[in-house]
């Protein structure tokens, strides 16, 4: 990453952090709209957004004069012709040519409220998901929220999971990019509201035919989720610099149905408690979360959810960290590269011995129905 796009994420980083420091007394709306850099547009139903970190042009090909040598190349693709749907799509520099590479369908992070596939660090984050792996990387372009508001995402999800379903069947032919795409390993990923967004697109799958793709896994990473009931770890870290408490409560009032609460099931999808017909049917599902996020207990709850509907669930969950950590930190980052291969890579099911293959911290569990 170039040295003042580094600078740029850590001025908006410490802007957030700064911003929440400096704010005494009761907060109001004003004051979470500061923190977070936006503002209603005349009319009050779009959004000024005045911090963003930059956003960059896809790479897609190697000319041999840029420093560093790209990793990855990337395009972006419009959905239909009619549509302003859109998806950033990435390969490795030098796909293999004797296999086919597992497809990832990505989801960026942002709150529903901020950011696009084109932001840099999810730029990056997909560049190396594409090299390091390595895999074809769809990553999806959302309609952002209040203009926007759910289930807007999840749709648009949908609409690019039956893109990728007419790409395996060539209707109207196929990019040549996914002749490298295995469509019989796809896997669903995402961090922070685009966690959210791949569970409940992994949850409506289960209502199409996406014959011949198969959705073999889930990833979520410090998954954006809430409820009415505050857990511990958000009262512990109410005032967090990251993802303070009552900015959270804001971004949900933004990216909800108008006059629904947080715990409708796009935002609390455990609150009843029901492992129906489709939950039971999930495929693998891998967790993360840091015990230095205020939102880490809803991924701890989801993993108990999981695990009660009889799902297979890898999780780790660390000391410390904050949301967003592998965007700043290059260690978090790799850790989590490395448990995303592993997981991807057909992990067997567990049996004797088969612990010892699994990278160190991650745990696997599968509860029963009747638990």
């Amino acid at each position: 990453m170039a040295k003042p796009i580094i600078n740029a994420l850590l001025v908006f980083f410490f802007f957030i952090s700064l911003s929440w420091q400096k704010i005494d007394g009761q907060k109001t709306w004003q004051d979470a709209f500061r923190v977070l850099g936006i503002a209603w547009n005349k009319g009050g139903t779009s959004l000024n957004r005045t911090i963003q970190i930059p956003m960059v042009d896809p790479t897609p090909y190697d000319d041999g004069t840029t420093t560093p040598a790209p990793i990855a190349l990337s395009q972006d693709i419009q959905l239909t012709a009619s549509s302003k749907a859109s998806v950033r799509l990435y390969i490795p520099v030098n796909p293999p040519k004797n296999k086919k590479l597992p497809l990832i369908i990505y989801f960026h992070g942002g709150d529903f409220v901020l950011f696009s596939a084109t932001t840099v660090v999810f730029h990056n984050f997909c560049n190396e998901i594409a090299s390091q792996l390595p895999a074809v990387v769809v990553s999806v372009e959302y309609l952002l929220a209040p203009e926007n508001r759910l289930p807007a995402a999840y749709e648009d999800a949908m609409n690019a999971l039956i893109w990728v379903k007419n790409q395996s069947l060539e209707i109207g032919g196929r990019d040549p990019w996914l002749e490298y795409a295995d469509f019989k390993n796809v896997h669903l990923l995402g961090s922070s509201a685009g966690a959210n967004i791949a569970y409940n697109a992994a949850v409506r799958a289960f209502d199409l035919n996406l014959h011949p793709l198969e959705i073999k896994g889930l990833l979520l990473n410090q998954a954006f989720f809430g409820g009415v009931q505050r857990t511990q770890s958000e009262g512990r870290l109410k005032d967090d610099p990251y993802v303070p408490l009552y900015v959270n409560d804001v971004l949900w009032t933004l990216a909800l149905p108008k006059n629904a609460g947080r715990n409708h099931e796009y935002c609390n999808p455990v609150i009843f408690q029901k492992c129906m017909g489709r939950i039971y049917d999930l495929p693998k599902v891998y967790v993360k979360g840091d015990y230095g996020d205020p939102l880490v207990d809803r991924s701890v709850q989801l993993v108990q959810f999981l695990k009660k509907c009889n799902v297979k669930v890898y999780s780790r969950f660390k000391q410390g960290g904050f949301h967003g950590i592998e965007l700043q930190n290059k260690v978090e980052a790799q850790l989590l590269y490395n448990d995303i291969k592993w997981f991807v890579n057909d992990v067997p099911p567990v049996a004797a011995g088969i612990r010892e293959e699994m990278p160190v911290g991650l745990s696997y569990s599968r509860g029963h129905a009747s638990e």
